[in-house]
């Protein structure tokens, strides 16, 4: 009787278990759950919203999972516990979901589901892209179809919320990241998403008129679904570091560590200015008492600003004043109401400026939560100098350890700054994902946090946003349509860094069609004479001081772009082709790749025909010859356009030159890529002063341009990691697939180096020292079934699987 008794619960659970098995690919079927909306607001204009649903359980579940999805964003909330927030960026018709387990924030007997979803309207940041107002829940077996979206939930709209605009002339800048939240604490709906609120007054939701569908059913547009496919983002609290200055009150160090209120009395403006030690991205949560109709502003910024508008050294706040982007919040009377905005906020420096009625305020704290996309560092880089100051072969100081240390640190937390749902140009101005930056980004996520899906992502969101010429947007998603011809060629780049770096063929061969789109789309505007013709769009290259250039319109463009002509333009053209002539060959299509190939040593010898100048040994911006640039000379040696016998001379003038016009923080990528291919390894770390300086004037993260500068905090800047690891400690793939590695270390004057880089199967780690006869000893690890050349001035040895000591 008991065997008997055993088996048939063992049954009645393995029944129960099938139960719970999702037998509906969601991917590819409509779904029962409806998008639902407010029934009588403006369905396409400002405003934030709250929804709920209770559910009853007869026990707790092990599994409860549901689908989710919002317009333009929610926040999901189980018995009050924050939980989810989404969607991940994208385009309507690649709107992500996000799947989640519920049961561990579920209980037996009533549970209730809620959410948070808001609509910038008018203000909405162009990163942002936007069908109508909308909220979508999808129970993902019979067991959780109790949950889904129907006019069952209920809906409040929350007047409490308008709009700040964070405007171009308020800032006297570009900057579209959105506007700002104030909330007026008397006409907000306190508790809203806990369990025992009483929501009896609310409205019934109203389904959307049209199905539910996964990408690619239906016969209307709205939302497109496809499954979110990076992680979660990154949340934990931080504490703001100092108190810089106080007007009319009084606030201790204690204050930012929840430890002390601060009281502001009745009918008085007080100013408190906090220092966050570093930029960061974070929700602030501000918690404050009583003071009824209290207005407190919370305004932030990168840096402050002296009486001539200039930022200087970032730590200093004497004289300086704060312009930024601006929350508020009107207090109600009540104890302990916090305030956080809807999005997050970019900042070094925060400023409260209270303004009291008739009633003291307490302002009880005030914390960060920071949030990004959840990058680890794993990838390493220290190294060691001599005591004494050494010169490199140009004349220039190498620095010690400990500048390099401070590059390592600050261009990581550029890098983590610069990366969320998508990557971040900057995320103070725009948060938008632009193709130039985002090829040096996920070169930094390969080589420091080994995790390619952010990139992936990139290179599909890339993919969806091609038009009818062939090109990709030069950013994107984004609501307002921007083409760069030159970032679509670096697109291309960016699936041949995947290719090399990771064994994906199915994914890069699916992306062959718009690459071949991107290509004959620059082939057809090639000139008689061999060179780019006049080109169309925003051809941008660098925000370098362009001489002769007066025909271009936007800025960043050297001569040549809109009457044709261009060097720099036509070498990148031929750098794009040999790379697509790569990925081509490796798909069996050899005819297609050898005819790029021939046309890319076409164009080089083009460029090289019309716009070298013999009597100054350097490659001209034009066949004019009235414009020198580092770049020009860069691409020359990156295509081969002049004879590999000429390249070490030409990039060490190219160097030296003063009289050159200089590439910025974002093109010096490619200066870093001569370096290593010159075998000029050496030079890199004396390339890095500019990185120097902007440590030695306060930055916590490298800026977008020399001063003085826009955004100070731009992920082309972070470029150094990369170039530390794969130049300084040599570290690259040897073929596609990373599935060898080839190593050639380059320290200059470093007397030791120490690199890990993770890749795909473990680790990659180099520890080197250079010999007093100029030999080279250490270790190398490789994963076990990988193996390698390391190269040292001209020796080779073979490496294997495993740990070995080296000696060359």
């Amino acid at each position: 009787m008991i065997r008997f008794r055993f088996v048939f619960l063992f049954l009645v659970a393995s029944i129960a278990s099938l139960a719970q098995t999702p037998t509906t690919d969601w991917t590819t079927t409509y779904w029962p759950a409806r998008w639902i909306l407010h029934p009588t607001a403006p369905a396409r204009q400002y405003g934030v919203f709250h929804l709920r649903k209770a559910i009853d359980l007869l026990q707790k579940p092990a599994r409860f999972v549901v689908h989710v999805s919002g317009d333009n964003r929610y926040r999901l909330f189980v018995n009050g516990r924050a939980v989810l927030l989404g969607p991940a960026r994208s385009d309507t018709q690649n709107w992500n979901y996000e799947t989640i387990d519920l049961a561990p924030y579920l209980q037996a007997g009533r549970n209730v589901l809620a959410a948070q979803v808001w609509n910038m309207g008018e203000g909405i940041p162009f990163a942002q892209m936007s069908y109508q107002t909308g909220f979508v829940l999808q129970g993902d077996t019979d067991a959780e179809k109790i949950a889904n979206t129907d006019a069952s939930w209920k809906i409040y709209q929350n007047l409490a919320y308008s709009p700040i605009k964070n405007d171009i002339p308020k800032l006297r800048t570009y900057i579209v990241a959105g506007d700002g939240d104030r909330v007026d604490a008397a006409r907000y709906p306190w508790g809203w998403e806990q369990p025992d609120f009483n929501d009896s007054a609310w409205l019934a939701a109203k389904p959307f008129g049209f199905p539910t569908k996964p990408r690619g059913l239906g016969t209307d547009g709205n939302w497109g679904l496809v499954p979110r496919q990076i992680p979660m983002m990154d949340e934990h609290p931080e504490r703001l570091a100092a108190v810089r200055r106080v007007e009319n009150g009084q606030m201790e160090a204690a204050f930012l560590q929840g430890k002390a209120p601060v009281t502001v009395t009745a009918n008085k403006k007080a100013v408190f200015l906090i220092d966050n030690g570093v930029l960061t991205n974070a929700y602030p949560e501000l918690t404050v008492s009583r003071g009824k109709n209290a207005v407190i502003t919370l305004s932030y910024a990168e840096a402050l600003i002296d009486a001539a508008g200039k930022k200087g050294n970032r730590n200093e706040v004497e004289g300086r004043s704060l312009r930024g982007f601006d929350d508020q919040f009107v207090a109600d009377g009540s104890d302990r109401r916090t305030f956080r905005p809807l999005w997050f906020r970019t900042y070094r420096y925060l400023q409260l400026t209270v303004e009291t009625k008739d009633e003291p305020l307490v302002l009880n704290d005030l914390v960060g939560q920071f949030t990004g996309y959840p990058f680890e560092q794993k990838g390493k880089f220290t190294a060691n100098a001599p005591t004494s100051t050494t010169t490199s072969t140009l004349g220039v100081n190498a620095p010690g350890d400990s500048s390099l240390q401070g590059i390592w640190d600050v261009g990581w937390r550029t890098a983590r700054l610069c990366a969320g749902e998508t990557y971040y140009d900057c995320p103070y101005y725009e948060q938008l994902q632009y193709t130039g930056d985002t090829r040096v980004q996920s070169l930094i996520s390969l080589y420091v946090a080994g995790d390619d899906r952010l990139m992936r992502k990139a290179i599909l969101d890339y993919d969806h946003s091609r038009f009818n010429d062939g090109l990709t947007q030069s950013r994107y998603p984004s609501a307002d349509f921007q083409v760069i011809p030159t970032f679509s060629l670096f697109w291309v780049c960016m699936i041949h860094d995947y290719w090399m770096h990771r064994p994906d063929d199915a994914f890069v061969k699916s992306m062959m069609p718009g690459v071949l789109s991107v290509l004959n789309w620059h082939e057809e505007r090639l000139d008689k004479n061999g060179l780019n013709g006049p080109l169309l769009w925003w051809n941008f290259v660098d925000w370098a001081k362009w001489q002769n250039a007066k025909d271009e319109v936007a800025g960043g463009v050297p001569p040549g772009a809109k009457k044709g002509g261009s060097s720099i333009l036509t070498l990148q053209q031929a750098y794009t082709y040999f790379r697509a002539a790569d990925l081509l060959a490796h798909f069996g299509q050899n005819e297609r790749a050898e005819h790029y190939r021939e046309l890319a040593r076409r164009l080089n010898k083009a460029v090289y025909t019309q716009c070298w100048d013999a009597g100054r040994g350097l490659l001209a911006d034009t066949p004019a010859k009235n414009s020198f640039s580092q770049h020009a000379n860069l691409l020359a040696i990156l295509t081969d356009a002049v004879p590999k016998n000429q390249q070490v001379a030409l990039l060490t003038k190219t160097m030296a030159a003063t009289d050159l016009i200089q590439a910025t923080f974002y093109f010096k990528f490619y200066l870093f890529e001569a370096l290593k291919k010159t075998g000029l390894g050496d030079e890199l770390v004396p390339q890095l002063k500019p990185w120097r300086d902007m440590l030695a004037i306060g930055l916590t993260t490298f800026a977008e341009n020399p001063e003085p500068t826009r955004s100070d905090c731009h992920a082309w800047s972070a470029s150094p990691l990369y170039a530390l690891l794969s130049t300084t400690c040599g570290i690259q793939p040897a073929e596609p697939g990373f599935r060898t590695v080839r190593i050639e270390p380059a320290f200059g004057t470093l007397t030791r180096v120490d690199g890990r880089v993770p890749h795909p199967q473990g680790e990659i780690v180099v520890s080197f020292q250079k010999t007093a006869a100029g030999g080279l000893t250490g270790s190398v690890s490789l994963p076990e079934k990988m193996t390698g050349t390391l190269r040292w001035k001209g020796k080779t040895l073979a490496l294997t699987g495993g740990t070995q000591t080296v000696s060359l």
